[in-house]
């Protein structure tokens, strides 16, 4: 499967289940069995913990198809990066996506930090810190909401990942064998605003 085909199908799901027709994916015995002697996930996904955000059901997809990285504000740290490395370099994903969304609670606290020093006890300070960066940014570029916080953080993560990550995900996205892109979901609606695509995204990125 092409990067774009792969992009096309988590469209299509997400299409589905904006229409209140979501894709029903096999989850019969016969498909576990199929799937214990390995996986072939079309898309790797970073996305936030929330638990109003299940990537598998916003595009209707079953076991198998997605390889999914979870943590609050859908950061890119040392397990994140080693787990996409592995999803691309292991198993063939031809695509990464980046998603945050909206009313994030992580990126929110970081706003907080920002705005008005506020602290968090535990590691709940070090887990806000790396979204500092993007709620600076957005500031920077005249967009100082929570939205606007949470995209740009989603932009940061994609820089990262298309111009200072491994060897592996630099050389696959040369080749043209990955794409990376930038996601924001919608929670009232549904949607999947996929906003940074590589194409046109010079509003989301830093000088």
């Amino acid at each position: 499967m092409t990067p774009t085909e792969a992009l096309a199908r988590l469209r299509d799901g997400n299409r589905a289940f904006l229409n209140d027709e979501p894709l029903q994916p096999s989850l019969d015995r016969g498909s576990r069995l199929a799937l214990a002697g390995g996986q072939k996930p079309f898309a790797a996904y970073v996305s936030c913990s929330d638990s109003r955000v299940p990537p598998e059901l916003l595009f209707g997809r079953g076991l198998g198809e997605l390889f999914i990285v979870r943590n609050a504000g859908n950061t890119l740290d040392v397990a994140a990066m080693g787990s996409l490395e592995f999803a691309v370099s292991v198993l063939g994903v031809p695509l990464i996506v980046v998603m945050g969304h909206e009313g994030c609670g992580a990126v929110s606290a970081a706003m907080s930090v920002v705005n008005k020093g506020a602290r968090f006890p535990g590691n709940i300070g070090k887990m806000v810190e790396p979204i500092i960066p993007a709620v600076l940014e957005a500031a920077r570029l005249g967009d100082a909401t929570l939205e606007g916080a949470v995209r740009q953080n989603v932009a940061h993560a994609v820089r990262e990942l298309r111009e200072d990550s491994a060897p592996t995900l630099i050389e696959a996205q040369a080749s043209g064998r990955l794409l990376v892109v930038g996601a924001y979901y919608a929670l009232g609606t549904g949607e999947v605003d996929f906003f940074d695509t590589g194409a046109d995204s010079s509003a989301f990125k830093t000088s």
